[in-house]
């Protein structure tokens, strides 16, 4: 048998679509505690933007503030590639 038929099953080429990797499931880790340490901080808070002060549950500031950064992430790594 030779190197190319003797592999079975698995993803061949291209990126990898599906495959659980040790970066994959760290990044899914940290989402998870991003969102855990999110949801625990529910108290209202003042937030100032520039001039506009706004009283708004913290959570909600550190949901938006984490979509945010991770809009820019993937924008910024669609480019790249």
């Amino acid at each position: 048998m030779s190197p190319k038929t003797s592999q079975s099953g698995g993803t061949t080429g291209g990126k990898g679509g599906g495959a659980v990797t040790p970066a994959r499931v760290i990044v899914l880790l940290l989402a998870v505690l991003a969102l855990i340490f999110i949801f625990e901080n529910t108290r209202a808070t003042k937030i100032r933007l520039l001039i506009p002060e706004v009283t708004m549950p913290l959570w909600m500031a550190l949901l938006a503030t984490a979509v945010i950064g991770a809009l820019c992430g993937a924008y910024f790594m669609k480019r790249r590639s």
